[in-house]
């Protein structure tokens, strides 16, 4: 057994430097596995932010008048029963 001070105080410092390593790597786990849940939770409508913006965002406003027979032949206004 090493009884010499310099001995004991060295493997004391090591001793707290990986007692404080251990304890900095689980918070820093424990904090990136709660931010990752969350980040991969499911949203809400209106929680979330849609990136991207239309080039053209008032050609939305108005349907044009082949957007309305398309949608009239889907809900079968022009069969004739």
């Amino acid at each position: 057994m090493a009884t010499d001070p310099k001995t004991i105080i060295a493997g004391l410092i090591f001793l707290g430097m990986l007692v404080a390593g251990i304890w900095f790597v689980a918070m820093r786990m424990q904090a990136n596995r709660a931010a990752a849940l969350e980040a991969a939770a499911p949203k809400v409508a209106g929680q979330d932010e849609l990136e991207g913006k239309a080039h053209n965002p008032e050609q939305f406003d108005e349907p044009d008048d082949d957007i309305l027979d398309q949608l009239g032949e889907m809900l079968g206004e022009n069969d004739e029963d």
